[in-house]
């Protein structure tokens, strides 16, 4: 069985407050997009696990596809399996490429072995893996909450947009990000803004995360300043970044003339 784990960006982005449990609680609108990693799934006599593409750094036990296995056979009784995980989104950029892999382990040893895990179940169980990985389990797009498990599905078609992701490989640690932040003290109601024309979305739609990386970051601001230069209707950092992404009408060129070592991509919105 193969499968392909998407990136994700975020629609928005409020940090409300630190909660007693340490983490952060957190609203933004989630949606995948058409960059995808590769993942095969297949029974096996032994556990195994390869990947090739992009190194991911540290060990394969701390990968989230060995962790996604083990998880699922600590609660059913799963055979052996061999994956392989080809890797292309580049990681730590605010795509979620390696809570994609990992909730697309779930889903597909699901269907391999013909478990019949609820959605919600599966949600449940991906919620252990981190944060972002429920919303992988449907990919569709959806509100988040909480830590950013708290999901419900709202109705955003970009279908026909295109999609510009650009990353020059500033590398953004979660603890910086959040010692950065300042708290939405009035945050929007994005399941309000994000049915308002998209070409509106830059007066309404915020990162909170962007005030304090982009001026420790000065490059990141004019990236996006850019995008928006070349008429995307909406630009912004995902996630905790540093990766920025531009939601355009027509396909976008590329700006890979002055970033020759980065990572781009451009396709359209599903």
């Amino acid at each position: 069985m193969i499968v392909f784990p998407p990136a994700k960006i975020n629609l928005g982005l409020n940090v409300l407050h630190k909660r007693k449990d340490g983490y952060h609680e957190l609203e933004s609108v989630m949606v995948k997009t058409s960059l995808t990693d590769i993942l095969e799934v297949l029974p096996s006599e032994n556990f195994e696990f390869t990947q090739t593409g992009l190194t991911i750094p540290g060990e394969n036990k701390d990968n989230l596809c060995i962790k996604a296995f083990q998880l699922l056979k600590e609660e059913f009784d799963i055979p052996n399996t061999y994956i392989h995980l080809r890797k292309i989104i580049p990681m730590g950029a605010g795509l979620g490429g390696g809570s994609a892999d990992g909730a697309f382990v779930l889903t597909a040893l699901n269907e391999l072995y013909d478990l019949k895990i609820t959605q919600k179940k599966l949600e449940e169980i991906a919620s252990k893996l981190g944060s972002d990985c429920p919303f992988f389990i449907s990919s569709k797009p959806q509100l988040a909450k909480g830590r950013g498990e708290v999901l419900s599905e709202i109705n955003l078609n970009l279908k026909g947009y295109y999609v510009k992701l650009l990353n020059i490989g500033i590398h953004i640690g979660t603890k910086e990000a959040y010692d950065g932040i300042n708290f939405s003290t009035k945050p929007n109601n994005l399941s309000e803004l994000i049915q308002i024309p998209i070409s509106t979305w830059k007066e309404f739609i915020k990162n909170d995360f962007e005030t304090s990386i982009f001026i420790t970051y000065p490059i990141l601001s004019d990236i996006k300043n850019s995008f928006y230069k070349e008429e995307a209707l909406y630009a912004a950092m995902s996630g905790s970044g540093s990766t920025i992404f531009g939601i355009y009408k027509n396909k976008p060129t590329s700006s890979l003339s002055k970033f020759p070592d980065a990572f781009e991509y451009i396709g359209e919105m599903e």
